[in-house]
């Protein structure tokens, strides 16, 4: 059985034609919107949703293309765009209730809550993105040995079949290889849910790799299209990141300072999984960031 939030309600919510959201939902007060990384779904804020749920509403959606949520066939190079996922992220909160709410995202969930704050300025109010660089950036720093850190970034970026089939193969030898290395803590992800994981993504390896295969294309269109014109994210941002920009020689609080204007940026020791490995760090951090 995948486990679940406890005292949250878990939903499903329409955000476009064809495509719902599972969503789990708790607490009262202010909205702030929780987006999963990957290989992951929105187990993963466990800890840090039942913190913030004491004075706030937490939503914790499954991204689509992830986890319950649903899966649409990509068709058009536009339907795993951050744009597109960015739109269902505004469509769900409205369809909850909220017109205005902070988001924070980890990892691919990041690459969706910038692009929100920056397509929908009057709709996010605080912005927290955990150990990711923007789009435009990352395709910019992968290169020489730094590239081979990412290297399903590459294979999955590759045109649509090969990809698939590599992956298909052995979904649990490929993604568990993810949830083992980025890991410093191996007891931060249970087994329970490091299950729930590995049988999330089997289900879903063409919607995952057309999330991969959208960054090296209409994502980085859209990025450098807001770079060429000066937009830039207007709402309070928070960037944490583990402090591993250093070692793969660039700067990552001077990458997210060109983005983010009012910028808090922090490192945080710990693995990738963040989330899971440091929660209560992680809650502080947003809490600080709510209340600026």
């Amino acid at each position: 059985m995948t486990p679940a939030l406890p005292g949250f309600d878990h939903l499903r919510v329409p955000v476009a034609e064809g495509v719902s959201l599972h969503a789990a939902v708790s607490g009262s007060g202010s909205p702030i919107v929780l987006l999963h990384g990957f290989p992951q779904t929105h187990l993963m804020w466990r800890h840090v949703a039942a913190d913030l749920a004491a004075d706030h509403t937490v939503i914790c959606p499954d991204l689509r293309g992830y986890g319950e949520s649903d899966k649409p066939a990509e068709t058009d190079g536009t339907v795993y765009s951050k744009r597109t996922m960015a739109q269902d992220i505004v469509t769900l909160a409205r369809e909850l209730g909220h017109e205005r709410f902070a988001l924070a995202g980890h990892d691919r969930g990041a690459l969706v809550a910038y692009r929100a704050g920056l397509d929908h300025p009057e709709t996010i109010t605080h912005l927290a993105c955990l150990d990711v660089l923007p789009t435009a950036d990352m395709w910019e720093t992968m290169r020489g040995v730094t590239a081979a850190v990412g290297f399903h970034l590459f294979l999955m970026a590759q045109p649509p079949g090969l990809p698939e089939r590599m992956i298909a193969a052995d979904p649990d030898a490929f993604f568990g290889y993810f949830l083992d290395i980025w890991a410093n803590d191996p007891e931060a992800v249970p087994a329970d849910v490091r299950a729930a994981y590995l049988a999330a993504c089997r289900a879903a390896v063409p919607s995952i790799v057309a999330d991969y295969r959208a960054s090296a294309g209409i994502d980085l269109e859209h990025d450098l299209a807001d770079r060429a014109t000066g937009n830039r994210l207007r709402m309070p941002v928070s960037v944490l990141q583990q402090d591993w920009g250093a070692a793969l020689g660039f700067d990552a609080r001077a990458l997210w300072s060109a983005w983010a204007p009012d910028l808090q940026h922090s490192t945080v020791s710990c693995g990738h999984y963040m989330a899971e490995e440091a929660p209560g760090e992680v809650a502080k951090a947003l809490r600080d960031l709510l209340a600026r």
